[in-house]
């Protein structure tokens, strides 16, 4: 376990200044786009008081998170490539250079698969650190709405409003229904595996690796996106359904691991 912890440690502090940059520009690009949205609400509504006009209605944080909606989407999207190119990347920038790491990555005393599972245990460190701060961001940026708009403008906001008013936090980073955000990051990590295990194919193979790296990927996409869209409530409850779905799960994450390991262990040369 002590040496699995310093191989994680090792891949998350490879990568700690790609992780800061997307904080950085996550906070930078979001703020500037709440200060402008607001700015431009507040002004709206001092304009109308001073002509005498019907006063506007009063604006919470959650409207102004959906009026920023690109400026806010922008960030997370870049954050989600990034994260997604780096699934591939923290393997083959192993094989680059001079020196490759992986001569020594791959000599040390510990189990292969231990560097299987130190690569993913580090992905998802980034996925739920990014998560974690764009969390921390909302509530900052409540605090600076809160800051910047008089309360006689001002109506309050749940947090989850403010998540809900922005369709790319539902659909991609923060989904409200708890199943919901259990399914969708519960095939993420197994994206992650099959990922994983496909580099690991095309390393073992060469040329003919390619190949087989494309048909696993197929294979398993195929069952995968087949769970998902799953249709027999005419035969089963949906209790039922989704029972099927996490055993079509189950079983594509076992068999990815499992290939996953052997290949780590047995086939993967340096």
């Amino acid at each position: 376990m002590n040496r699995y912890l310093k191989l994680v440690h090792l891949e998350v502090h490879r990568f700690r200044y790609a992780l800061f940059s997307l904080m950085f520009l996550t906070a930078a690009i979001q703020i500037i786009g709440l200060v402008h949205t607001t700015q431009i609400r507040v002004k709206g509504w001092r304009e109308a008081a001073r002509l005498g006009e019907h006063p506007l209605r009063n604006f919470s944080f959650a409207d102004v998170i959906g009026d920023s909606q690109f400026l806010f989407a922008v960030p997370i999207l870049i954050s989600i490539i990034v994260l997604g190119l780096y699934v591939f990347l923290i393997w083959y920038r192993d094989w680059t250079g001079r020196d490759k790491f992986a001569y020594r990555l791959f000599t040390l005393p510990t189990a292969r698969r231990n560097v299987y599972m130190a690569k993913a245990t580090a992905i998802f460190v980034f996925v739920f650190a990014m998560v974690t701060f764009q969390l921390l961001m909302l509530l900052l940026e409540r605090q600076l709405f809160n800051w910047m708009v008089p309360s006689e403008y001002r109506m309050s906001s749940l947090l989850a409003e403010a998540v809900a008013s922005n369709r790319v936090f539902v659909l991609f980073l923060l989904p409200l229904d708890g199943l919901r955000f259990v399914v969708y990051y519960g095939i993420g990590i197994l994206a992650v595996f099959v990922v994983f295990t496909a580099v690991l194919l095309e390393r073992s193979y060469q040329l003919l690796g390619i190949v087989y790296a494309i048909l696993y990927v197929a294979v398993c996409g195929a069952a995968i996106g087949g769970a998902v869209y799953l249709n027999l409530y005419d035969y089963f409850y949906p209790r039922e359904i989704t029972a099927i779905r996490f055993c079509i799960y189950l079983i594509v994450m076992s068999l990815t691991l499992t290939l996953g390991f052997r290949l780590v262990s047995k086939k993967i040369t340096v």
